[in-house]
């Protein structure tokens, strides 16, 4: 994939638009994660550092049209000056009056909107990834009218995503967790034909266990799926990918914090249980298949990691895969927002090669999707 990058480009005396992703979570009026924020200064700072004059724009929440104090980007316009260390001026408007106007009975991605942004700017640099799988008039409209490059944090994560799937070293292997395989049939359609190894886990799991005919209690599984998982199975079979699936099983009775818990073979499963983390005997495999790996991608947790005890299985492999990554035997590219939650959880959000903030983009990169903000770059 060849992209335009910032790299040799005059941006001396010049507006430059940079689309980035704001969109971070706020409670009470307060900003609670920085971490989108601070990834983006970079970027800002080698353009102003450079002697550009640099509008920074954004959306928020889902206005849809209108104007919701509550979507202000206010806020994150003074939590960017102190990262920046300097003052950074909110605008009240993205656009003209006359525009705003116009806009307020448009669609996302209306050219028009696209060529009033265009006027406030001699260059556009896109760096929100998280939002490039949309052919919004903020991420590929304008990117037509105006030269147009990659950021350096939208450069970091497609250079590792390219990595992790695009040209990876072998083997390469996947873990895919969450709640269903409904939200994730194009992602497993895509790895099987890519990876060497898929690790299946979470509540999706038990959709594959119950589809090969074990019982699965109380499990959340999706009945209706079942000859979907045998289809998937039987892809990877043809492409030589191993899949691997949980060997045993955490499992309760009733899902809260620290119920009584019993740990069974997944073909033991009891009718009145459910399967909330994948066993030790699973984890202690996973560890073993990973240090054989070279590149690995992350997408969903093993378990429930929200509520203790369920968090055991996925802190114990994101312990392995942090070292592994350390040691240099690996190279990890986790995305998601639960994934990225885990990481966080288990400590060790700063020890892989690369962990995207991104979460609708991440997951239609891996599903093999083309993203029109960055084909928009491509060139």
């Amino acid at each position: 994939m060849a992209f335009r990058t910032l790299d040799g480009v005059a941006v001396a005396g010049k507006r430059v638009l940079l689309r980035a992703d704001l969109n971070v979570p706020v409670r009470d009026g307060k900003i609670t994660d920085l971490t989108r924020i601070e990834r983006l200064s970079p970027t800002i700072r080698e353009l102003s550092a450079g002697g550009a004059r640099v509008i920074v724009c954004s959306h928020f929440d889902r206005p849809k049209g209108k104007r919701v104090p509550e979507m202000s980007l206010a806020p994150m316009a003074v939590a960017l000056g102190e990262v920046l260390h300097r003052k950074v001026r909110f605008a009240e408007d993205c656009v003209g009056l006359p525009a705003q106007q116009a806009v307020e009975r448009m669609a996302d991605g209306d050219p028009a909107f696209a060529a009033e942004l265009a006027k406030l700017a001699d260059i556009f640099v896109n760096d929100a990834f998280s939002a490039a799988h949309r052919a919004h008039a903020s991420t590929e409209g304008v990117a037509k009218l105006l030269p147009s490059y990659a950021g350096r944090l939208m450069q970091a994560e497609l250079e590792a995503l390219e990595a992790a799937l695009g040209h990876p070293v072998r083997p390469v292997a996947a873990i895919v967790g969450g709640a269903k395989v409904s939200t994730k049939l194009d992602l497993l359609g895509n790895l099987v034909g890519k990876v060497d190894v898929l690790v299946i886990g979470g509540a999706m799991a038990n959709t594959f266990l119950a589809a090969q005919g074990y019982g699965v209690g109380k499990s959340l599984q999706e009945a209706d799926l079942h000859a979907t998982a045998r289809d998937i199975l039987a892809r990877a079979t043809v492409a030589k990918c191993e899949v691997i699936l949980p060997v045993d099983a955490v499992v309760a009775t009733e899902f809260r914090p620290n119920p009584p818990t019993e740990i069974v073979q997944v073909d033991a499963v009891p009718d009145d249980a459910m399967i909330l983390d994948v066993g030790p005997a699973s984890v202690e495999k996973l560890q073993e298949r990973l240090a054989t790996v070279k590149t690995l991608v992350w997408n969903g947790p093993l378990g429930a990691f929200e509520t203790p005890p369920f968090d055991a299985a996925t802190v114990a492999v994101a312990l392995v895969v942090a070292a592994q990554t350390k040691a240099g035997h690996l190279r990890s590219v986790a995305g998601g927002g639960d994934t990225v939650s885990a990481l966080r959880h288990a400590g060790v959000l700063e020890q892989l090669s690369y962990v995207s903030s991104a979460g609708g983009a991440f997951l239609e990169w891996m599903e093999g999707k083309t993203l029109p903000g960055v084909a928009a770059l491509e060139g």
